[in-house]
């Protein structure tokens, strides 16, 4: 087919300036992007290799340098792309990854010195070789019997060519014409450098042409492997140190953290598999994009690569660890679909998160200040195994955490610290959610408990509530929300009589109020909740909270409509006041201003919106006349 020019789409032509025209503190990682795409490449066709007999097996990703012409080329035998892959596919970056990386850089407002780790996570590394690259020219030849080899050439300006071409094996051969600033790259020893650091742990030998001067004044060509290639998740946890562990996460994770953890497994018996899995010190930019955030560890099967998404390896709520398996057990000559729905997946996942879970347990304990910092960067993730892992959930209660109203701010608490500090009379462990712990800080609910010395959970997680669904109790004491229901401490049949009491003198008062407010209101009540505020809205037991209903209209969902009830406090002085106006005139006008006001001062202090805040407005306006006239 004879050859074509093409333009580069808008969102890829942005992308490339960006990697032409910017300066970047690390160009290095050109050279591992190219090196992860290759092995890669040989990955998928190491697997095909397994029912097909014609595809090449001697895996290698080979570089060679060209000092005179200035190039830098990294070949490798893997699956090689067809015509139409290229023009789709190349460096993985056609389609919406490219928009996705460009999107993370602005909305994080990213330094130079972050881009090169985000172009790992968004898959964009092809296009890393334009940082030092003039031109590059790719040929490929897909795997398969009597396939057309192709070339792709680019200056990265604004427009690619590709044609057919000759290439007698399968691969990809990618050559980057570097740019005078960048000929460092064309030295041994920097190469040899950059792999060390980078790519050592690749499976498939890097090679790469050394000259070598002999004593007679004749040259010899020796090629010489740069990595190791040895398989970090077989050694023993003494035998790997923390360098290697770094640039192994480095390697799998595709962004610039490091790991918090490395948790290493060796099972045996009825089912035989090693694992090497981290917890990461930081989510990756891209963490809560689910389109572009690959879920699960790699797989491997006897040191054969299957997938590096296999979600079934690990339960959703654990999907912030990367890592590696390796089964002895399972089979390789089946498709990934059908290797993902083996029965032996399920028992190596029980075995993982059992692990995990442990591993974080031991932290929690024997390393606090640490196991803080996991959890206010992944605790929001973690706690969705509550709702969702019934098998664990007693486990994952106990590394649940969370700030309250007797802890300083930024100070966090497990259950069990809140259960142990609790007096022997408190019944039920309180919580309360709400945006953050400012405004929940200032709730009127929370009168009550400040008073008698109860702590009270702060919930300031959008997933908190869901997850009280499924929380249920915890060391037989069950969950009670601090604005819902009635409040029972310990003198409440004191608290029962005194209410009730007031109630009957203010009866006629609150059946006024309740029909100056419906149909808002289901009831207006006096309660023990309040010692200083005049009154609050609480939910009954079992509905939505107002911090929940505003999060489902955030999110544009149906919210069912829902009476409150509002509770007033019986021995505050505007009870008395009320009772005044009501006892001269029942019917008097004021009275419905009044309850209006009641009703919007409790909307106010629980951060819900007002219905009518230009009549709150001009209420407000008469009462502070009135006041000041006196």
């Amino acid at each position: 087919m004879a050859g074509q020019t093409k333009k580069f789409k808008t969102e890829v032509q942005h992308l490339l300036d960006l990697m032409i025209h910017s300066l970047y503190s690390n160009k290095d990682i050109f050279i591992r992007e190219l090196i992860a795409n290759a092995a890669d490449a040989i990955d998928k066709a190491r697997f095909e290799s397994l029912t097909t007999k014609h595809i090449a097996q001697d895996w290698a990703v080979r570089i060679n340098v060209d000092k005179e012409n200035k190039t830098i080329q990294i070949s490798d035998n893997g699956i090689g792309m067809t015509r139409d892959e290229v023009v789709e596919n190349i460096g993985t970056i056609a389609k919406s990854g490219t928009k996705a990386f460009i999107k993370a850089m602005e909305e994080q407002n990213a330094s130079t010195a972050d881009i090169p780790e985000l172009i790992g996570q968004f898959g964009v590394g092809f296009y890393s070789s334009f940082m030092v690259a003039e031109k590059v020219v790719l040929t490929t030849k897909k795997a398969e019997k009597d396939s057309q080899a192709v070339c792709w050439t680019s200056t990265g300006k604004s427009s690619y060519t590709i044609e057919d071409a000759e290439k007698d094996t399968q691969g990809t051969d990618v050559i980057v014409y570097l740019k005078e600033d960048a000929v460092q790259y064309l030295e041994n020893w920097k190469i040899s450098e950059i792999v060390r650091k980078y790519s050592d742990f690749i499976e498939y030998p890097i090679t790469l042409p050394y000259v070598k001067t002999n004593e007679d004044k004749t040259e010899t060509v020796e090629i010489r492997t740069l990595n190791s290639q040895k398989a970090i998740w077989l050694k023993s946890p003494s035998e790997i140190s923390e360098d290697e562990h770094k640039s192994f996460f480095a390697h799998l994770s595709h962004h610039g953290g490091e790991p918090l953890k490395a948790v290493q497994i060796s099972a045996e018996g009825t089912t035989e598999f090693k694992a090497l899995i981290y917890i990461p010190e930081k989510a990756p930019y891209n963490f809560f994009m689910p389109d572009f955030q690959k879920k699960g560890l790699q797989l491997y099967v006897r040191r054969v690569f299957i997938t590096d998404e296999c979600k079934d390896l690990i339960p959703d709520y654990l999907r912030f660890l990367c890592g590696v398996v390796d089964s002895s057990d399972l089979p390789l000559n089946v498709s990934r679909e059908i290797l993902q729905e083996n029965p032996l997946l399920n028992k190596i996942q029980k075995n993982v998160t059992l692990k995990v879970l442990g591993e974080l347990k031991k932290m929690q304990e024997k390393e606090p200040e640490k196991y803080l910092s996991f959890f206010k960067e992944f605790g929001k993730v973690l706690k969705e195994g509550i709702h969702l892992d019934f098998t664990n959930q007693e486990k994952i209660k106990d590394l649940a955490m969370y700030e309250s109203m007797n802890t300083e701010p930024g100070k966090m608490i497990s259950l069990k610290e809140y259960v142990d500090a609790m007096a022997p009379s408190q019944k039920e462990i309180y919580y309360i959610s709400g945006e953050s712990r400012k405004a929940l800080e200032n709730s009127p609910a929370l009168e009550v408990f400040r008073s008698k010395g109860c702590d009270v959970l702060f919930m300031t997680d959008p997933i908190d509530e869901w997850v009280m669904q499924s929380m249920q109790q915890y060391a037989k004491k069950h969950f009670k929300s601090a604005d819902k229901g009635d409040v029972e401490l310990d003198d409440t049949e004191v608290s029962k009589e005194k209410i009730k009491k007031a109630g009957e003198t203010h009866k006629n008062l609150l059946e006024c109020l309740q029909k100056e407010l419906a149909p808002e209101i289901k009831e207006v009540r006096f309660t023990n909740r309040l010692t200083d505020s005049a009154c609050c809205l609480v939910a009954d037991e079992g509905a939505l909270s107002s911090h929940m209903e505003r999060l489902f209209k955030a999110m544009n969902q149906e919210v069912p409509e829902t009476q409150r009830i509002l509770e007033i406090n019986p021995n505050h002085p505007l009870v008395e006041a009320l009772q005044g106006v009501y006892d001269q005139d029942s019917n008097a006008p004021e009275l419905n201003k009044y309850a209006k006001l009641l009703f919007d001062q409790a909307l106010l202090t629980e951060g819900s919106p007002i219905p009518d805040p230009l009549a709150f407005s001009r209420n407000v306006a008469e009462l502070m006349v009135k006041a000041i006239k006196k």
